[in-house]
């Protein structure tokens, strides 16, 4: 066989999702041929996953017609030939609409294939002395092994054409024992594992997805964040995600000498063992912050606004951002004015319309109502769009409000007068009374999301619904 010395790389994109077949530039003299054949720089620019390989294996067939698979395995796969010739053949074993797809091609050493996890892989050499070479990322293991799903190489619904006849073909016992399209097991996705999921947004979270396999949600009764322990038995290449729902939300207690130690434990020191995690194990992070990371000088504050925090929740906050930060697959979500199940402020104000209550409420604090299904909904744009990694501020939309007016709007819609509502500045609120600096403004610049094609509702439409509901 003769070499194509030369040729450009490119990528070829295949009928299985994921699987891309690539041209390698061979280059070659009187001596022999060199190839680079694995170039990370080059190829991710070229949109080559950065799958992180860990493990370099090479397969010496002997034999032509010597016939491996169909194994689909729980990693991905860069697969090249370093000498000879091979008929490759994959088949889409994942759940999903494109389980059974299949890919056939032939490979020599100017050409490499990138196989998804899950995706069924084999391949018949068609020369004698192949040398098959494959990087993977993760180390092989029994756990791992149990794991594997696998197809007959004769199925008929596949229906491969093997240049050389399977009876004719050297085969192991073991993969002609393998079963049928019809009776596989599918590979199941990786999972979305919500950490904090019996809080605001968790509950949140759990309605968004409910009915979803894939997602998986913890307690602190599950997982405990603040023990390494809870980390160690988890296998964590299972995943492809986790949401950081999680966090010490007490402003004020914050400010003492207990609730410092608690926000610096569950805001920074459980981030830091979650990101840890994410990066040891190449899963993304989705970590949630705070317009407290701020001091509320801006008018809007923009998601590349330096730090400014005024109090301890806001700097165990900030400090929680710039741990996540460090995660190479990350999703900050920043958000204000959290509203969802459970105690807040717009059940409080409420409570008091309906008891006839005229109460005093700040009104030099401006910003938006978020709603956690909002939250949910952003979030899950984000992961399902495979949008760039960064900070995204979400909010409801609409004008930016005082919380005096906000509590005005609340008292119409339970029927009193808004008119109840009495404004007071942020000092006179909190004047003799222990409590936490807070940002007087905290409107989030929403135009970053949006361009990532998330629209969130705005936060009057919400603040209805939420009241009727």
């Amino acid at each position: 066989m003769t070499l194509e010395f030369s040729k450009p790389l490119a990528a070829h994109q295949t009928p299985i999702p994921g699987v891309v077949l690539y041209d390698l530039p061979v280059h070659g003299d009187n001596r022999g041929w060199f190839k680079e054949n694995w170039q990370r720089e080059k190829m991710v620019a070229l949109g080559l996953p950065d799958f992180r390989p860990v493990q370099n294996n090479i397969s010496f067939n002997e034999k032509a017609g010597t016939t491996r698979g169909i194994h689909a395995e729980p990693w991905d796969k860069f697969i090249s030939v370093a000498t000879g010739r091979i008929f490759g053949a994959w088949v889409d074993l994942r759940e999903g609409p494109s389980f059974g797809a299949v890919f056939t091609a032939e490979l020599d050493p100017s050409q490499a294939i990138f196989i998804p996890r899950g995706v069924g892989n084999a391949f018949q050499t068609l020369e004698d002395n192949t040398a098959y070479t494959y990087l993977v990322n993760d180390h092989w293991s029994a756990d791992a092994q149990s794991q594997y799903t696998f197809l007959n190489l004769a199925d008929e619904t596949a229906a491969i054409a093997w240049p050389v006849p399977l009876d004719q073909a050297e085969l192991s016992d073991k993969d002609k024992a393998h079963p049928r399209l019809a009776d596989v097991a599918p590979m199941p996705a990786k999972k979305i594992l919500v950490v904090g999921a019996n809080g605001q947004l968790g509950k949140a979270l759990r309605e968004l997805y409910e009915g979803d396999a894939t997602a998986e949600f913890v307690g602190r009764a599950d997982f405990d964040l603040s023990k390494e322990e809870s980390f160690g038995g988890r296998n964590w290449r299972n995943y492809s995600t986790i949401i950081n729902a999680a966090a010490y939300t007490a402003v004020d207690a914050a400010e003492s000498a207990d609730g410092r130690k608690a926000a610096w434990e569950a805001n920074v020191a459980a981030v830091t063992r979650l990101a840890r995690t994410a990066v040891e194990f190449d899963v993304t992070l989705v970590h949630i912050s705070s317009d407290y990371v701020f001091d509320g000088t801006s008018e809007t504050h923009s998601e590349d606004e330096p730090f400014t925090p005024l109090g301890v929740y806001g700097q165990t906050k900030a400090a929680g951002d710039a741990v996540a930060s460090v995660v190479p697959r990350h999703y900050i979500v920043r958000t204000s004015w959290v509203i969802g199940e459970g105690n807040n402020f717009v059940r409080t104000m409420a409570s008091l319309a309906n008891r006839g209550v005229k109460p005093s409420v700040v009104n030099d604090q401006i910003g938006r109502l978020t709603f956690t299904e909002d939250i949910a909904a952003g979030i899950k744009h984000l992961l399902d769009s495979n949008a760039p990694y960064g900070i995204y501020n979400i909010s409801n939309d609409g004008e930016p409000q005082s919380w005096a007016e906000i509590a005005g709007e609340v008292y119409a819609l339970c029927g009193a007068s808004a008119a109840d509502v009495t404004g007071v500045s942020t000092e006179q609120y909190f004047s003799g009374k222990a409590a936490a600096p807070r940002p007087l403004r905290s409107t989030l610049d929403l135009g970053k999301i949006k361009d990532a094609g998330f629209v969130p509702a705005s936060s009057a439409d919400r603040l209805a619904a939420y009241l009727r509901g």
